[in-house]
């Protein structure tokens, strides 16, 4: 006669001390993995959803809980977006977007959104926004006080929808303008062929189609007799480094073209072939060169392939990635140090220009609009004396 091994009592017993250990080990992963905070933030979460009795909006409760996360890490790079905020990110670094085609600044001590470019063939643009418009207010919200920060968001909208927007132009007149809302189409890179034999390759960011659209202008400029090649990276925020690393391997010849270190000391090299062009080259550069755009120059510069004019730039030097969540949203965040070839650091100190040339207020102003003339350009002047036949 068999008898059993195992009672019912100790399978239960086995069962539970079983499940009691994994969940000791899965708090002890939570615990080395988030820590005592991020429990924390998990228990206070429980604690909302299960005890708090007042009327509210757990996903914006959430939001602004993650925002403050990310803001407290002190790093201007890294930041929290909501879910409509991360399709909105996603599109602006595709260099396409649903809106209106306008940049905009907050200038201090006033009321509204000044308007400091309008994108080519955009909604705006059709609808007669200039340059040094400023947008006061945006259907029945003045854009004041805190409602000024729901400006851009009061613009955005679903494509074919209209906006009214209360404008105040240059010379002080006030209007009133209907904008379909439409896709925007931006080109990063655009070209010009200059009087004196000059190319000029105005980079406006390293979001994607950047390297190809800048290999296609360095092609048709030489095709139509360009004897020096002058690319324009002033006002540029950078972008992806794939972009930056792809227009230096088709500039520069064989070497290590840029580095990157994770927070685990792990290091990246990129290195370019043997390809390249050969002709004089500048590379402009002023106060908001960030990011690739400063490695774009700096590269050149280190390799003795072009010479850097303009003003010190940034100093960022920090990529960032970013990590998608659950609720739609995302987190950006600053994930490696990088360096050029040659393993030197821009952090907070930046590039320092080989010829330092400084525009006044008013030129800076056109700059920013894009309509400074070339022959009024005292950088773009210095640059293409700096890249002689």
């Amino acid at each position: 006669m068999k008898t059993k091994r195992f009672s019912g009592w100790s399978l239960l017993v086995t069962a539970l001390l079983s499940l009691l250990l994994t969940l000791a080990l899965a708090f002890g992963a939570l615990w080395v993995l988030i820590g005592p905070e991020g429990l924390s933030m998990a228990e206070a979460m429980v604690l909302i959803n299960a005890r708090f009795v007042g009327d509210h909006d757990i996903g914006k409760a959430a939001d602004a809980a993650m925002d403050g996360l990310i803001t407290g890490l002190g790093d201007r790079w890294s930041y929290y977006v909501d879910a409509e905020g991360y399709e909105n990110l996603k599109n602006s670094k595709d260099n396409s977007y649903v809106g209106i085609g306008v940049t905009v600044s907050y200038p201090e001590g006033e009321e509204g959104l000044y308007v400091e470019a309008v994108a080519e063939n955009g909604p705006a643009a059709a609808a007669g926004l200039q340059h040094g418009d400023t947008i006061l207010a945006v259907g029945e919200v003045r854009l004041s006080g805190e409602d000024r920060n729901r400006g851009t968001e009061l613009i955005q909208g679903e494509a074919g929808t209209q906006v009214e927007l209360l404008l105040r132009g240059a010379g002080g007149e006030e209007r009133t303008v209907s904008v379909t809302r439409g896709r925007v189409e931006e080109h990063p890179v655009s070209c010009e062929l200059l009087t004196d034999g000059a190319g000029l390759i105005t980079i406006k960011n390293f979001n994607s189609r950047c390297a190809d659209e800048a290999i296609a202008a360095v092609e048709d400029l030489r095709e139509r007799g360009a004897e020096r090649l002058v690319f324009d990276v002033r006002n540029n925020g950078g972008g992806f480094l794939d972009e930056l690393t792809k227009l230096l391997d088709y500039l520069l010849p064989a070497g290590p073209i840029f580095r990157s270190q994770t927070k685990a000391g792990r290091e990246t090299v990129v290195s370019s072939d043997a390809d390249c062009v050969e002709m004089p080259m500048a590379v402009l550069v002023n106060e908001n060169t960030y990011s690739a755009a400063e490695l774009f120059a700096a590269e050149l510069q280190e390799w003795n392939w072009g010479e850097v004019v303009g003003v010190q730039t940034f100093g960022k030097g920090f990529s960032q990635q970013t990590f998608p969540l659950l609720n739609g949203g995302a987190v950006n965040l600053s994930t490696a140090k990088y360096f050029t070839g040659q393993g030197n650091c821009l952090i907070g100190v930046g590039l320092t220009p080989d010829r330092v040339v400084e525009l006044d207020g008013d030129q800076a102003e056109k700059l920013r609009a894009r309509t400074l003339d070339p022959a009024e350009d005292p950088q773009l002047q210095a640059a293409i004396a700096a890249a002689p036949r």
